[in-house]
């Protein structure tokens, strides 16, 4: 028996997405735009639940399972196996780390970096699962667990999976495309985050959500509730995650490529007669 060359393609995409991990991660995917979006759909004058005791855990109970759903469905199908599993846990043993050593101060994350460069190198469905369990032990890492983290883990696994949606770039232009996603994703993953505890909070009339009211009034109250409070904090998560991109990146993306062909993830399986009499068996 002999392993095929991996060959030279940009990601090893060690959690495919084929049928039922597609299935798991679209089922994961509907579960956080439900969560960050339902307070916009609730009638004029509903009152909302601001300690998140009916949603948050039930976002949780159901992110976990999706995420797992998605590895176990490539294990059954033989798309990954025991080394793709032991990469995704060091990848998140590193990013859990990193986020202890900075959990969010001044809007750092220097974490995100991981969550961006595995999803690039090893596809989209690696790098949602990467994101979501990097933000859950980063928390448990440092306490931060508490009714936002379900909302987190989504985020962060939205940032991994677009991630390995990137188009396919090498050398000096891919790590300026990976510091620019860096830098866009880190403002756009505090717009989104800040959904979690907007809706139910009283900031004034002009910055305020209002139950019931338009779609598009709501977003602007919501645009100047950002640009006013949210925007310094989150430049400082987008500048450093695009740095450490800029000065870092090539060497990370190197690295992974190489633990990628070394350990021959996307190799195939080839059974050969052996040269001369041909094989029958043991005799």
């Amino acid at each position: 028996m002999r392993g095929l060359p991996p060959g030279q393609v940009d990601a090893a995409h060690l959690v495919p997405v084929r049928l039922r991990s597609g299935l798991a991660l679209t089922a994961a995917f509907a579960v956080g735009v439900v969560a960050f979006g339902w307070p916009f759909l609730v009638r004029p004058g509903a009152a909302l639940d601001t300690s998140h005791s009916g949603d948050a855990p039930l976002v949780f109970v159901l992110i976990l399972p999706l995420l797992a759903a998605v590895v176990l469905a490539e294990l059954t199908a033989g798309g990954m196996d025991a080394k793709a599993v032991a990469m995704l846990g060091m990848l998140t043993a590193v990013g859990g780390a990193l986020r202890a050593l900075g959990p969010g101060t001044a809007g750092l994350e220097p974490s995100f970096a991981v969550i961006i460069v595995g999803g690039r190198v090893f596809g989209r469905g690696f790098g949602f699962v990467l994101g979501a369990l990097t933000l859950f032990t980063g928390a448990l890492l440092t306490g931060g667990v508490g009714p936002w983290l379900p909302f987190q883990m989504v985020a962060a696994g939205w940032v991994g999976f677009f991630a390995g949606c990137l188009p396919a770039s090498r050398g000096r232009l891919e790590v300026l495309c990976l510091a620019a996603y860096a830098f866009v994703v880190g403002l756009v993953y505090g717009m989104v985050m800040n959904l979690w505890f907007w809706p139910f909070a009283s900031y004034g009339p002009e910055t305020s959500f209002v139950a019931g009211d338009p779609f598009g009034a709501n977003l602007s109250r919501y645009a100047l509730f950002y640009l006013t409070t949210s925007l310094p904090w989150d430049l400082g998560r987008s500048v450093l995650s695009a740095l450490v991109l800029l000065l870092a990146g090539r060497a990370l993306l190197r690295a992974l490529r190489r633990a990628a062909r070394r350990a021959a993830f996307d190799a195939v399986a080839v059974f050969e007669e052996p040269p001369g009499e041909p094989w029958v068996g043991t005799r």
